[in-house]
């Protein structure tokens, strides 16, 4: 489950989820929901892998949203469902989408950046939380 919230100029998001590779898969699907107006109008026609190093969670959780919106920025791909495994070294992580189809898929917003500010990756009783603020 995922939420946003306002932040001056920016916009939060707010991911919840009960497993750690859970948490990051929402965040990929809540990156996507501000981009896109209806992110189900994506079709999970093509895949992608990639492996991010790294053994911080909240640096880690900025890596996997960056490479998510480069791919948007410079390939022009959307992502509709993800399947992520958190390590201790890092992450391996697919994601299914397609190119982005201006007929069919509304921009909502242009994402600038993923930023570090206020951002938290901790466990909570009913699994995980994450809090990453992304410059609009």
């Amino acid at each position: 489950m995922y939420e946003t919230f306002a932040h001056t100029a920016d916009l939060g998001l707010r991911i919840r989820a009960p497993s750690l590779d859970s948490l990051f898969a929402e965040a990929g699907e809540a990156l996507m929901s501000i981009i896109l107006d209806d992110p189900t109008t994506i079709e999970p026609r093509e895949a992608w892998q990639v492996q991010i190093e790294g053994d911080d969670l909240a640096y880690l959780l900025v890596d996997w949203l960056n490479a998510l919106l480069y791919r948007f920025d410079v390939g022009h791909r959307v992502y509709r469902r993800f399947q992520v495994q958190v390590t201790p070294g890092g992450l391996s992580a697919s994601a299914w989408g397609e190119p982005l189809d201006p007929a069919r898929h509304r921009l909502q917003r242009e994402v600038k950046a993923i930023t570090y500010h206020g951002l938290r990756v901790e466990p909570t009783e009913a699994g995980w939380l994450a809090e990453v603020i992304v410059d609009i």
